[in-house]
Parts: C-alpha cells; sequence; structure tokens
C-alpha cells in the first residue's frame, strides 16, 4: 500500500478517537482533562490501545509521561521522538495538545501499512500536564522528562484540588521522589529530534488559507500567577486625591501594558502580553467600596532573549511607577518563566519538503503559544514543529480543526520519518 493510500485509511480510525477523546473530556460548554486525574488517565489509555494495536513497546516514566516505541533494526542509532499531551484548560476544546498525540500515532500506523520498517527507533510521547492552569506551572510533564523542573514544583498545589503535583503523581502510577534537577527521565540513548504537531492558536492559517505552517520559533515567556495592588478600602464618596484605589492601579497597568505592546507592535517587533486573572477581592467588593485589594495575572511573551528581558525591566518600570502614582503596594509573587523554542533550519526545510512530496501545502509560521516542543528545543536538541488550522483559537470550546488538516500534518510525519530512516 502506498504512504498517501495509507494516511487516507488512518482517517476514519483517527475520526474515531477525536469523538472518543471529546467524550472523555466533556464538561459543557467545552472539555476539561485534568491534569494527573481520571480523564487525563482516559486519554492516556486510549493511546495505549491504538499503541498495543501496532504492537508498540509501551513504558511510563517517574512522571507519568507515557511513552511508545517502534523499535528499529539498529537500536544504537539515535531516536525521533515525537509527541504532545492530552490535559486540557477548564472547558477548552477538543484538539489543544491532543492533535499532537493523534497525529503522531497516525504516521506510525499509516507507515506500519505501508510497509515500512526503522532502521532507528520511533518513540511517541504523551506529556502529562502541558497547560499551566492546573498547578501555576506549565509544560510539567515534558520538564521533568527532561530534568528541568523547578526544584519547587512538586510542592505545588493543583488549583482546584489542592493536593501537591508529587501527591497526583503518585495518583498516577509515577514516583516523584525519581524526579530531580538534572535526571532525564527519557528513554535512553541519543535523540536525532524531536517533533511535536499542534492546533495554531491564532487564524493566521485560516487567514492563509493553508492546512499547515512550518515554525520558525516557539516564544519563551515570563509569568506570575498572582500579583497583588493593595491599596486602601473606602468609601465611594472619597474625594479622589485621598484614595488608594487598587482596582484603579491594575486598571491603569493594563492600559500600560497594552499601550506598550502596541508600540512594540508598530516597530514590528512581535511579543504578546495577558493579562488572565484580573479582579477585586470578591469575599469583600461592594458597589458602595472603593477597593483597597485587587489581583492580576501576567504572562508576557517574545521570541528574542533580549526583548523578552527588555520587556520584562519595562513591566516592572510600569509596576514600580503606578504604585508610586497610585498610593498602592503592589506584591509582584513567584515568578515563572519558559524557555525560548528557536526551530531548527534544516527541519524546517524537511519537514516542509516531506509536505510537498504529501502533496501537503504550507506556510512558514511563528507559534504565538509555548508548547512541550520549547523545553526541547531549549536543552539544544533539534525541533520541529507542525501548526494545525485552527478556526477559533484555543483554550475555548470553539476550537475548529478539521480531520483533514490533522491527517495532513499526519502525513507530514510519516513522509518525513520514512524519508529521514
Amino acid at each position: 500500500m502506498s504512504l498517501a493510500a495509507a494516511i487516507a485509511a488512518e482517517t476514519p480510525r483517527v475520526a474515531a478517537m477525536l469523538d472518543a477523546l471529546a467524550a472523555i473530556g466533556a464538561d459543557p460548554p467545552g472539555i476539561t482533562r485534568h491534569a494527573f486525574d481520571d480523564r487525563e488517565n482516559a486519554a492516556h489509555a486510549l493511546a495505549i490501545a491504538e499503541a498495543r494495536r501496532l504492537g508498540l513497546d509501551i513504558t511510563q516514566d517517574a512522571a507519568a509521561n507515557l511513552y511508545f516505541t517502534w523499535p528499529g533494526t539498529d537500536r544504537a542509532a539515535p531516536r525521533i521522538l515525537l509527541g504532545s499531551h492530552f490535559d486540557s484548560v477548564r472547558h477548552g476544546g477538543n484538539f489543544d495538545g491532543a492533535a499532537g498525540v493523534i497525529a503522531a500515532l497516525a504516521a506510525v500506523s499509516a507507515l506500519h501499512a505501508s510497509g515500512f520498517v526503522p532502521r532507528a527507533d520511533i518513540t511517541i510521547a504523551a506529556f502529562r500536564c502541558e497547560e499551566a492552569v492546573w498547578f501555576g506551572l506549565g509544560l510539567v510533564g515534558s520538564r521533568a522528562a527532561l530534568g528541568i523542573l523547578p526544584p519547587d514544583a512538586l510542592d505545588r498545589r493543583r488549583a482546584d484540588t489542592g493536593l501537591t503535583l508529587a501527591d497526583h503523581i503518585a495518583r498516577c502510577g509515577g514516583d516523584a521522589s525519581a524526579i530531580a534537577p538534572g535526571r532525564r527521565l527519557l528513554p535512553e540513548g541519543p535523540i536525532r529530534c524531536f517533533l511535536e504537531a499542534h492546533i495554531e492558536q491564532a487564524p493566521s492559517l485560516l487567514e492563509a488559507g493553508v492546512p499547515i505552517g512550518i515554525c520558525t520559533g516557539i516564544p519563551g515567556n515570563i509569568r506570575h500567577a498572582a500579583i497583588r495592588i493593595t491599596g486602601e478600602d473606602a468609601h465611594v464618596g472619597l474625594p479622589r486625591r485621598f484614595r488608594r484605589d487598587a482596582a484603579l492601579a491594575g486598571a491603569e497597568i493594563f492600559t500600560a501594558l497594552d499601550a506598550l505592546w502596541a508600540e512594540e507592535d508598530a516597530a514590528g517587533r512581535a511579543m504578546a502580553v495577558t493579562i488572565g486573572r484580573f479582579h477585586t477581592d470578591a469575599a469583600k467588593h461592594e458597589i458602595t467600596v472603593v477597593a483597597g485589594d485587587f489581583t492580576f495575572s501576567i504572562d508576557l511573551r517574545a521570541y528574542d532573549a533580549d526583548h523578552l528581558a527588555a520587556l520584562e525591566r519595562r513591566f516592572h518600570t510600569i509596576l514600580d511607577a503606578t504604585a508610586a502614582r497610585r498610593g498602592v503596594t503592589i506584591d509582584r509573587g513567584a515568578r515563572n518563566a519558559a524557555p525560548l523554542g528557536p526551530c531548527d533550519a534544516a527541519l524546517q526545510a524537511s519537514l516542509a519538503a516531506a509536505a510537498a512530496r504529501m502533496g501537503v501545502a504550507t506556510t512558514p509560521l511563528g507559534s504565538p503559544a509555548s508548547h512541550d516542543a520549547a523545553n526541547f528545543a531549549a536543552q539544544g536538541i533539534p525541533t520541529g514543529l507542525l501548526l494545525i488550522r485552527n478556526a477559533h483559537g484555543s483554550h475555548n470550546p470553539r476550537e475548529a480543526m478539521d480531520t483533514a488538516d490533522l491527517m495532513a500534518a499526519a502525513a507530514t510525519f510519516a513522509a518525513f520519518l520514512r524519508d529521514a530512516d
């Protein structure tokens, strides 16, 4: 069977797997697959069943990440590693993360059906807890696998259960005591490259009329999950000159950050700033009270390390100036960071050529979001990322990836794996 015919034959099975994942995560109005919990476990079980069907070797590491390996004829040759994640944000969509694992499994299945036998091992990873909503720290599974999990990570508590990351790892059959900085959990042996497929989290590919983007780079980010502004509660009749209004201080910071983004956009310097949490204290806020407490989060990202550092300095200048002007204090809370992920130029060219051989149209495109792939790139492992067309962004119930576009990613992976071997 030709590789193209094998990919076409995979389409009904892939569609059924996506439907099963939607059922696992159903949480109206969207999808929720909690990290290190029953729903993520159920998604892993679905992938395990497919790996067993393909006769792949199945292993789990100390962080409860899964690996499915198709052994090559030369077990000493550097392996090709592909993967993504199954967890979602609360009330998100069905495809963020999951599409990458399914595309990799579909590519391997099609290669099986076409009669291909790999020389080097091909391993598919399903990483745990990519989303930062669960423990205030993103890319947890891949960081643990690479030995770069922050030392305090295992003591962090999940936002909904209150249990620590170590507790949740143990509940999923992992061993938190074996996780340590510098200790890799990946399958032993050299890695030739890491590949990931992920839905695009913007409508650029839809606008371009192209199903697949060949990612040119993944931004790094700086995050503060809970910045607290403290002013003074007061009566609504208090004149402006006497107020220490925490809510207005928050609004001023937000406006200043938006102006900074507009300035950077005008200069052609790609970045993004997001304030996802932005609220007064629900336990005491009232329509007749000047807010003395205000909390917000920030995600600041850019594609160049020096640019990101400069933006962070500007951010802190904005905070300091606002605090002085408004008579408030600002506690920045914990700082987290994700590394920049430069995509390997040779891999970009090889993936584009593989797509062309399969009749898949592509375009170069920077990723607007961070992914597990960024950790591998930051560790010096050649990394490639395919972005799949998606109409309504992600982290919302309206994610709208067509199965045909996912199969275009699978076809690209399959052609790359065949020809790279």
